[in-house]
């Protein structure tokens, strides 16, 4: 089993920053990858971003291309979030992920084994 605890939301005005942390134990595996989803109040859980552990592979939905900036600590267990030009839209939990292996669309829930408790980020207007 794998835990991951997520840290570093909170209330941030718009076209601020916030820089949120996933700290990630228990198994380890020779490849995998880590990422973020959101989900804002009344909708689905959206892909955000993620990074694949051995080669640093990143991925970003659209709406955040730009402003977010995913990376890995030095620590094999840490991924970071960095969000910047935060926007109201960009209101929600933040979740992390992760998932042994590669296989399987990034941004597709099912592809992912392992999630935290979330992290709320409020952006006001």
């Amino acid at each position: 089993q794998v835990q991951l605890v997520e840290s570093g939301g909170g209330l941030v005005e718009a076209g601020g920053s916030l820089r949120l942390s996933c700290a990630a134990s228990g198994r380890t595996f020779s490849s995998y990858r880590m990422g973020w989803f959101r989900q804002a109040p009344g909708k689905e859980r959206e892909f955000v971003s993620a990074v694949r552990w051995t080669d640093g592979i990143t991925y970003y939905a659209d709406s955040v291309k730009g402003r977010f900036t995913i990376s890995r600590g030095n620590a094999k267990n840490t991924v970071y979030l960095q969000m910047n030009s935060l926007k109201p839209e960009d209101t929600g939990l933040y979740y992390c992920a992760a998932t042994a292996g590669y296989s399987g669309a990034y941004y597709s829930l099912r592809a992912w084994d392992y999630w935290g408790q979330g992290t709320q980020v409020t952006v006001s207007s």
